[in-house]
């Protein structure tokens, strides 16, 4: 009888643990990705009357890994058109891409995220309260369909290449012409990396000129603070001659406990011969940022804004940016 209630034990054992390891090989191996920006703002002074509750971005999607490398993502941009009479949420495909992973070799191609400022994006930190020098001020695009490439040669260096249509996740492809980018990464010491970045994005029509872009960007990252610098400059921008312009951005953060961190930043944006002078501007930003928990986190900040336009004056506001994401 002994025996018995012995083996019967020892049968259900196993027969928990055959299950057990069944519910665990039988686990997704993707993950939903989720992402909502939203905020609250006002103006001080003459720009008083701008104030109100804004839901400026949603990330909806899903990633999946295929095993050996293989991977999956598709991405839907929820945001607002930039044209200034429309009102209307707009929703894009930012993602839709297939990447490979082998050793210190990485493939991706689809709709992908594009390099030119990608790093610079991640090393800034906080996408949410506001974008990336080149991202704010359109010296190219996040996302466009085409390929990339990227080699890990050695703890130190590493390198990248894209060609994409050159027009943006939010166009179809109208031109001929491509986009190609070069980036190298350096990191000499653990912590303080280099990136450099040159492209060429091709007009596609006879009477508008190539634009050229150019990106130098050095930044230390410690677990108490980061520190980061970039200069930027775009030739003919909109594929018009002569069209030039430039600028530079330098930020830091640092943390005060684990759910709480201050960040700085200072944008200067030029243009040549002031062409496009009604939108160069000085802009400052200072704030806080606070974790409640693991998916959100809440940032009050104070911004500045000096037009280099005669006679403009210049904009103060207040903002809390909110952030949920998965």
């Amino acid at each position: 009888m002994k025996t018995k209630v012995i083996l019967a034990g020892l049968l259900t054992c196993i027969g928990i643990g055959a299950k057990a390891q069944d519910v665990k090989t039988m686990e997704p191996k993707g993950k939903a990705i989720v992402q909502v920006f939203g905020n609250f703002h006002t103006g001080f002074g003459a720009e008083n009357n701008d104030r109100g509750f804004e839901l400026e971005r949603s990330y909806l999607g899903y990633e999946y890994n295929l095993g050996k490398g293989l991977s999956v993502k598709g991405v839907m941009d929820i945001g607002k058109s930039s044209d200034v009479s429309d009102y209307q949420r707009i929703a894009y495909i930012k993602n839709a891409m297939v990447s490979l992973k082998r050793g210190a070799l990485t493939l991706n191609g689809g709709l992908i995220s594009t390099t030119q400022f990608n790093f610079q994006e991640k090393f800034w930190g906080y996408r949410y309260i506001m974008k990336s020098f080149q991202d704010e001020y359109k010296f190219g695009s996040s996302a466009d369909l085409g390929l990339s490439v990227a080699y890990k040669f050695a703890d130190w260096v590493s390198a990248d290449a894209i060609i994409v249509n050159g027009e943006g996740y939010k166009k179809i492809q109208k031109n001929d012409g491509l986009n190609y980018g070069l980036g190298i990464t350096l990191t000499p010491i653990n912590g303080f990396q280099i990136r450099l970045y040159g492209g060429l994005n091709e007009s596609g029509e006879e009477g508008k000129k190539d634009i050229t872009n150019f990106a130098a960007f050095a930044g230390y990252k410690h677990e108490k603070f980061t520190i980061g610098a970039e200069y930027n400059q775009m030739w003919n921008a909109s594929y018009t001659d002569g069209a030039d312009q430039n600028g530079y951005s330098i930020f830091a953060s640092a943390k005060l406990s684990k759910t709480s961190d201050i960040y700085a930043r200072f944008d200067d944006l030029y243009s040549k011969d002031d062409w496009n002078i009604a939108k160069d501007e000085q802009a400052a930003i200072l704030g806080a940022q606070f974790k409640l928990g693991k998916y959100v986190k809440v940032a009050p900040n104070f911004r500045m804004s000096i037009p280099k336009a005669d006679g403009a004056k210049n904009v103060y506001s207040a903002y809390i940016n909110c952030y949920f994401g998965l």
